[in-house]
């Protein structure tokens, strides 16, 4: 599974290399496989959908690749450099600085405004964009001074994806960003991830259940029981405010 360059169909090197990638959790004496086998190339720029049912292993593969937890065996290299079996102290600097994560739920701090909350991560960042530019990349230059309390439920969501963009991450993960939104505002979070992605050239891992969502990316990756069981690339990407469901 080697991404290529849509404009070109060459082959580029890829950001992440999966290679026999396994995860078991223990429960009890019994050994539960999350992932099994998985051989996975991500790409530069790529927009990648994870679909798959609830306990498909689309949330352990997301967390492995942002470093949040790590395989029982099996390689995952980011740029060449082995992720697996790296020790904390690295994945907390991968995790700062190379990976921007974006959740079902927002996560934002309640006494912040969407400015400081944005702030929060710009403040630790190497080389971070002013927490304006970030928010005003997602349509919210006039709400910056607003509490969470103040802001719709798609208006935190766009808080948490520049929370997210703010340190320029090469990787954008996110796992079911429209899952707890109705139709319209959903589209609009994700008009705000397809904007990042187009103009940052952010890779972007999405997972999903819904396959409507799945038609805004450059490649489908379909996964049951641990294991990538499909993959398909749409010959076009749709414009995330074409998608009904």
């Amino acid at each position: 599974m080697h991404p290529a360059d849509p404009a070109r169909g060459a082959t580029v090197a890829p950001v992440f290399q999966a290679r026999r990638l396994r995860k078991v959790y223990q429960t009890g004496e019994i050994d539960v496989v999350a992932l099994n086998e998985i051989d996975l190339d991500l790409g530069p720029g790529e927009m990648v959908c994870l679909l798959g049912a609830s306990g498909s292993g689309k949330s352990t593969l997301l967390n492995i690749l942002g470093g949040l937890d790590v395989p029982s065996s099996g390689e995952l290299r980011y740029r060449g450099w082995r992720l697996d079996g790296a020790d904390e102290g690295r994945l907390t600097r991968f995790r700062r600085n190379c990976v921007g994560f974006v959740f079902q739920f927002y996560n934002l701090i309640p006494s912040l405004t969407a400015r400081e909350n944005v702030a929060l991560i710009t403040s630790i960042a190497p080389d971070p964009m002013a927490p304006e530019d970030a928010l005003a990349m997602v349509g919210l230059a006039n709400r910056m001074d607003h509490f969470p309390s103040q802001l719709s439920g798609g208006e935190q969501q766009r808080v948490a994806i520049a929370r997210a963009i703010a340190k320029r991450p090469e990787v954008l993960l996110c796992d079911e960003p429209t899952g707890a939104l109705d139709v319209v505002t959903g589209i609009t979070v994700l008009e705000a991830i397809e904007q990042i992605n187009r103009e940052l050239g952010t890779l972007t891992v999405l997972i999903t259940h819904n396959a409507v969502i799945a038609g805004m990316s450059d490649r489908v990756l379909h996964l049951s029981d641990g294991r990538i069981v499909g993959e398909e690339r749409n010959p076009q990407r749709l414009a995330a405010s074409t998608l009904t469901w």
